[in-house]
């Protein structure tokens, strides 16, 4: 059976109506095109357009360009509803790239609406088992489609549409007690002048292993803005000049915020600045927030 299949390699691994001629219509009578209203056509994407969306401590984004569709993490179960209403607005129904940093449930809770609602082509995910009703729901929802995942076991590229991709695998087969949270895998997204990197849930040991990044316009912070005993390491290492945080105001550590401030790292929440988008043409990056500015 493919859900068995798939268990074990996570383990291991305007409608068109007819108008009818009326016999009593005075010929003279007649309909002026003009009146007649198109629906609104969905906003063009150019460059690199990437959507943070608010859905408390979890994390849910979103990477389009012109001809590319990019998921990373689908926050909780009812959270990917919006994902999928705002790529439907969009006029997208395919998904090039479902990436999911690691399988805690405000990462992959939103996995299976997304698989079941959209055209997913591929999904990444790194290889190590975890249980958990998501992940289960996540698990049924590809044997549905026929979709097996790719564990990345080793770092790997691809491009999509002038967007050059960095997947970094974790080092380790074991990193403790607890040690979900440090198999996330952690993206770099180069468009242009402009690199964004998107670090998942990675606590001390993995962000030891991605000090190496190099620098980053943007940073997507690790593990919802949670104090992390070396954060000032990487912010040194990676010196973000944005760095978006998702998270609820009650996990947004004081600690990391002044972490951020002392760096004049120009900094946003979703818990404070709601549904956060940035925008880069591949010269400049532009980072708006939904409220708060």
């Amino acid at each position: 059976m493919l859900k068995k299949r798939i268990a074990a390699l996570l383990s291991a691994a305007f409608m068109i109506t007819s108008v009818a001629c009326d016999k009593t219509t005075a010929p003279s009578e007649s309909v002026d095109i003009t009146d007649i209203t198109e629906p609104p056509r969905p906003a063009e994407v150019t460059g690199l357009e990437v959507t943070f969306f608010d859905v408390g401590k979890a994390d849910a984004m979103l990477l389009l360009s012109e001809n590319s569709t990019v998921i990373i993490d689908c926050g909780e179960r009812g959270d990917s509803k919006q994902i999928v209403n705002y790529l439907k607005e969009r006029g997208r129904d395919t998904v090039d790239y479902l990436i999911l940093t690691h399988y805690d449930k405000d990462h992959v809770g939103g996995a299976a609406k997304v698989i079941n609602s959209l055209d997913v082509k591929n999904i990444l995910g790194p290889d190590h088992n975890q249980q958990s009703e998501e992940v289960d729901r996540y698990i049924d929802a590809m044997n549905e489609k026929n979709i097996i995942p790719q564990l990345v076991t080793e770092d790997m590229s691809f491009t999509l549409d002038g967007m050059d991709f960095t997947v970094d695998a974790p080092d380790k087969r074991n990193y403790g007690v607890n040690d979900d949270n440090d198999f996330s895998l952690v993206t770099k997204v180069v468009h242009g002048d402009n690199t964004l990197i998107f670090a998942g849930d990675a606590m001390e040991q993995r962000l030891d292993e991605v000090m190496d990044m190099g620098d980053c316009d943007l940073l997507k912070v690790p593990y919802h803005g949670r104090k992390i005993a070396n954060l000032g390491d990487f912010l040194n290492a990676v010196t973000p000049e944005y760095a978006v945080v998702c998270t609820s105001k009650e996990e947004f550590a004081g600690n990391v915020q002044k972490q951020l401030s002392k760096r004049n790292i120009t900094y946003y929440s979703t818990c404070f600045n709601g549904r956060i988008t940035a925008v880069s043409d591949g010269k400049t990056l532009t980072v708006t927030p939904e409220k708060g500015v």
